[in-house]
């Protein structure tokens, strides 16, 4: 039976969750790369994760898909026999005025970042109620909090997500297991980066600290929520944005 602990990071081929499970590794945790498409990369996370001292298994599934969901799970199982730490990072936009926003873009939104965070709770709760103890970590946004236009789906999606978190911690605080939110503010990627820089400095305005944020940051907050450094921590949103939203 495997003593190291275990973290399971969505999304985590590259950009933030990339981050995390490099994060994750050096920090003693043995790492669990779920991603949905590109296992060229995803197994470029895993050789650096590797390389950090972690044994690290890639496994592909669609988190809006509960069956491959159940089987991601009973294969971490059936190789670690424990999960201690879920972060829930996978996430997409179809960003579009409502007016002109189709059924499917909002159905697909919903059905990834929130319905995809049921999902994975629902099987990690298992193991971690007969371990009595675990943390779960959603990736929310502060778009979940005040909106965004065109983005109605997507901030529907985070809204929810920080609803379920909430909720989640409640019902599952008294079996030892925390469950909190993040939610990024604006955070460097390679999505961000092709912003024209007239629009960067827009959104500069708007941040106090007068810079944007990096995926370390965001995977610095992961490791302390997922250590006993906040044991005392659960059912809260920590925004991560320079202070953006107040």
């Amino acid at each position: 039976m495997n003593n190291k602990k275990v973290a399971l990071i969505t999304g985590a081929s590259h950009g933030i969750g990339k981050e995390i499970s490099i994060k994750m590794a050096s920090e003693g945790y043995d790492i669990v790369i779920n991603y949905n498409s590109d296992i060229k990369v995803a197994k470029e996370t895993s050789e650096i994760c590797k390389k950090l001292g972690a044994k690290v298994i890639c496994i592909k599934a669609n988190v809006s898909n509960y069956l491959e969901v159940e089987k991601m799970f009973e294969e971490v199982l059936n190789e670690f026999g424990r999960i201690d730490v879920l972060v829930n990072n996978s996430g997409i936009t179809k960003d579009n005025l409502l007016l002109r926003m189709n059924e499917s873009d909002f159905d697909d939104v919903i059905s990834v970042n929130l319905k995809g965070t049921f999902n994975c709770i629902k099987q990690a709760i298992k193991p971690m109620m007969k371990a009595k103890s675990g943390a779960i970590i959603n990736m929310a946004s502060v778009i979940g909090l005040v909106g965004n236009v065109g983005q109605a789906n997507y901030a529907a999606s985070k809204a929810g997500v920080i609803g379920l978190t909430k909720s989640t911690a409640k019902e599952l605080a008294p079996r030892g297991i925390r469950v909190n939110a993040i939610a990024p503010g604006f955070i460097q990627t390679r999505m961000t980066d092709k912003l024209d820089d007239k629009i960067k400095d827009a959104i500069l305005t708007n941040i106090p600290l007068n810079e944007f944020g990096t995926t370390e940051d965001i995977a610095n907050t992961v490791v302390f929520l997922a250590s006993e450094n906040s044991r005392y921590i659960t059912g809260q949103v920590i925004n991560v944005d320079g202070g953006m939203v107040m």
